[in-house]
């Protein structure tokens, strides 16, 4: 609590990054190296994947046979998908949780758009002040679901256009579907 002018005011607590960071690469295998044959992202370590980020400094350290430190993974999903989301101003950890694990899956762009739908402001991708304060009013119960829908929504629209991706469908479902009740 804090006093401020005779005032007692309970400081909000916010999403925490480490317990987002955590859950989420478990979901992505952890600090593993793999590729999966059909996958876009070509070659992935712990959830990076090549393709889409080939400048990620971990790749020099894996193509000299290493594996990266740790903090260097930690440091990308800050950098490229907790701050970008504004997850430190996300009231609730359970939301917070679900659209950085979905940044991370879909790109944040993608998942800010789909949170912005389910809140009912403008879908532009980025996190305002508007969005931030639509989030935060929302009960976690309702965005997940709501959120859930909507990645659903999105995933069969991928494998609607491209069969190929179908094998990847189920993992997608249930990832969505995590954590709604």
């Amino acid at each position: 609590m804090i006093a401020s002018a005779g005032l007692i005011c309970r400081k909000r607590a916010m999403a925490d990054f480490e317990k987002a960071y955590e859950k989420t690469l478990a979901k992505e295998g952890g600090y593993v190296l793999h590729a999966v044959k059909g996958d876009r992202g070509g070659q992935t370590y712990a959830g990076i994947a090549r393709n889409a980020n080939p400048k990620w400094p971990g790749w020099i350290v894996i193509d000299r046979g290493q594996e990266p430190e740790a903090d260097l993974v930690r440091h990308f999903y800050l950098v490229n998908y907790w701050r970008p989301i504004r997850g430190d101003d996300i009231a609730r950890q359970e939301i917070a949780d679900s659209l950085f694990d979905f940044a991370v899956n879909a790109g944040v762009k993608t998942a800010v758009k789909l949170a912005q739908i389910v809140c009912g402001v403008t879908a532009d991708g980025a996190v305002g002040p508007k969005t931030l304060q639509a989030i935060n009013a929302l009960q976690v119960d309702y965005f997940r679901a709501s959120f859930a829908l909507a990645k659903i929504a999105r995933y069969r629209d991928i494998v609607a256009k491209d069969r190929t991706q179908m094998k990847f469908l189920l993992g997608w479902l249930n990832r969505s579907l995590e954590g709604v009740k």
